[in-house]
């Protein structure tokens, strides 16, 4: 028995702006952003948007362009690093959206959960929800990711932003793709990008040492809460390329191979967190996995930089790129990081491109290197399968990327700092943010959507 993705949607935010504009404002030359890391646009939430509404739209999308049955649905699991509620999954949130649109208690006996690591969040979710289907193959699963990539001002990833959700539904003898029972893992407790409780003494704020009642705070400190996380780029980047190589060569044994693995993928889908992550990193695996490698494990770690350099520069590595990595790509040079829906967008922007392209693929194997910082990566494998095209019919990726509306610097600064109170587009078709509780002390906090024709 197949198991694996059945169907797919996607919201992405519906506002970007240019990489040329940002490289400009920040005076950084926009070539190196183009064309060194593969960034063109860089989508933003407007004011009326969140992770639960990209979460909540990307679900609706599924079950009415597959004519769904809720009551046929077991789970519905969610991937991010978005939170809204330290206690209150996006899941749960989804299950009341879904029940005020489709029909009350419609969910009622679906079990939902929200799991967070990082960028690999998501893929967590479906390999849970794919074991589930295999012990249950009559029942049905969804997983949702959905995040907001948001970085400090004139921080080093301000330019890899990036805003959206996309739903899969998980069955048995599934349409679009099916995975193998083959998952390598590679795990190690680091501190590469995280996105801690942060605190301030009230001193510091009211000035007072007294530690009086500040809006209900009682505490001496009081917490921050923040969206853009601590990050070290460069040992996040190391740490992205130990832990992928790692699970790539547990891969390789779980597989009892000692062939060239990639050569049997025919597409090779990665989490990019920007455009050209990919590619910079798998060239290590690259050379350390091909069949007359030049890497011999006697170089010196200087010696060993300067080969790989050499290796991502030869004709042949670029070739191998542009056959099986730049496909994913396309849709991340446009929308930014989407953090635990990364990986599963350039699952989308591959089969949506050959989709475009009138290429047939049934049969290809495509392999995948997830990556969550913390860190973790698992390697797995899946095989397409015959009605992928009439699956993803539907979706229309960049024609819907094409239709993003661009903002200009200052409406960005504004929407980044939370100065911007109207909509900068007015919603149509799509779940809203509708207000947040401020009075009621029983519901302080609580959030509130509706539905906008």
């Amino acid at each position: 028995m197949k198991t694996g993705i059945d169907a797919i949607s996607f919201d992405v935010a519906k506002l970007h702006l240019p990489i040329k504009t940002l490289a400009e404002a920040r005076n950084i030359e926009p070539e190196k952003l183009e064309k060194g890391l593969g960034l063109i646009k860089m989508t933003l939430p407007d004011t009326h948007q969140d992770s639960v509404v990209f979460a909540a739209n990307a679900l609706t999308k599924l079950i009415q362009d597959n004519k769904i049955d809720l009551n046929e649905i077991s789970r519905i699991y969610v991937g991010t690093e978005s939170s809204i509620d330290s206690a209150k999954p996006i899941g749960s949130y989804l299950v009341d959206l879904m029940e005020q649109k489709f029909g009350e208690d419609s969910l009622a006996e679906c079990d939902v959960v929200d799991f967070t690591f990082a960028c690999i969040g998501g893929v967590d979710a479906m390999q849970n929800c794919l074991d589930f289907i295999k012990l249950n193959p009559n029942k049905k699963a969804i997983v949702v990711t959905t995040d907001f990539a948001k970085y400090d001002l004139n921080s080093t990833g301000e330019y890899t932003q990036g805003a959206g959700a996309l739903a899969m539904l998980i069955t048995a003898n599934p349409r679009i793709i099916a995975f193998e029972n083959h998952w390598a893992t590679n795990t190690k407790g680091v501190f590469d990008f995280f996105k801690p409780h942060r605190t301030i003494t009230k001193e510091a704020i009211t000035g007072n040492s007294n530690n009086e009642n500040w809006f209900d705070n009682l505490e001496a400190e009081i917490e921050i809460h923040k969206d853009q996380p601590v990050f070290d780029g460069q040992y996040s980047n190391q740490c992205y390329m130990d832990r992928t190589r790692n699970a790539y060569f547990s891969f390789k044994k779980l597989k009892e191979t000692s062939a060239t693995l990639y050569q049997n993928w025919n597409s090779i889908i990665m989490h990019l967190p920007y455009s050209y992550q990919g590619r910079r990193m798998l060239s290590e695996i690259y050379a350390l996995d091909a069949e007359n490698s030049i890497i011999s494990g006697e170089e010196t770690p200087a010696e060993y930089q300067t080969k790989l350099k050499e290796t991502s520069k030869t004709t042949e590595y670029k070739n191998f790129v542009e056959e099986k990595l730049i496909p994913a790509e396309l849709a991340s040079s446009l929308i930014g990081n989407l953090y635990t829906g990364s990986i599963f967008m350039g699952l989308l922007s591959t089969l949506a491109h050959f989709y475009d392209s009138k290429k047939e693929i049934t049969g290809n194997t495509f392999g995948f290197l997830a990556y969550g910082s913390g860190s973790k990566s698992k390697v797995f494998e899946g095989t397409i399968q015959p009605e992928w095209k009439s699956a993803i019919a539907n979706t229309k990726l960049f024609e819907t990327l094409e239709k993003s509306f661009e903002i200009d610097f200052d409406t960005y600064e504004k929407l980044h700092k939370k100065e911007q109170k109207q909509s900068v587009q007015t919603p149509k078709n799509e779940w809203i943010l509708d207000r947040i509780e401020n009075e009621n002390p029983n519901l302080i906090g609580a959030r509130y959507y509706k539905w906008v024709d």
